[in-house]
């Protein structure tokens, strides 16, 4: 049987794995392309939820960003997920050097009481996306800051301070 692919997108400002939600996609586009949004919405929902749990109160902004994945992969417009706040992203396969950068930042953020979305990308493909040669690999707000190493606290609060100013 094979295994079912899992793909991160946001909702309400979180990566949120999604399972199976290329292949329903693939099958809504054949009946619904021509539909209204909210056909197509009901009809993501229903067949995602047999796979991933939707919780009640936030249906319906899962509801949108499966919308805008299904908009996107028929090549039409669609509205990017706005988020205020820094967006950063820790590259590497889960070993232990990459688990303690990431902890790292969430203590670090937390110390300095900074609002922002951590995503541990462990994909090796995804990983490859972003052009880093190397692992722990460390995004904030899309700018690669370090390759291949843990940085010192004193240089992730300078990164951080920085990157804040700009948002």
């Amino acid at each position: 049987m094979p295994k079912d692919d899992i793909i991160q997108i946001k909702v309400d400002r979180h990566s949120i794995g999604i399972i199976g939600l290329k292949d329903v996609i693939e099958t809504v586009a054949k009946d619904f392309v021509e539909k209204p949004d909210t056909e197509i919405i009901d009809e993501l929902l229903k067949q995602l939820a047999r796979k991933n749990y939707i919780p009640a109160n936030v249906r319906e902004n899962y509801g949108k960003a499966f919308l805008r994945e299904f908009n996107k992969y028929l090549g039409r417009p669609y509205e990017e997920e706005v988020y205020e706040g820094l967006e950063i992203k820790v590259l590497g396969p889960g070993c232990p050097e990459c688990d303690r950068l990431n902890q790292k930042l969430m203590k670090v953020m937390a110390e300095m009481d900074i609002a922002g979305n951590i995503e541990h990308i462990t994909n090796i493909k995804k990983i490859g996306e972003y052009g880093v040669m190397g692992t722990p690999a460390l995004l904030i707000n899309g700018k690669v800051k370090s390759v291949g190493s843990v940085p010192p606290k004193s240089k992730l609060i300078d990164w951080l301070k920085e990157a804040q100013e700009k948002t």
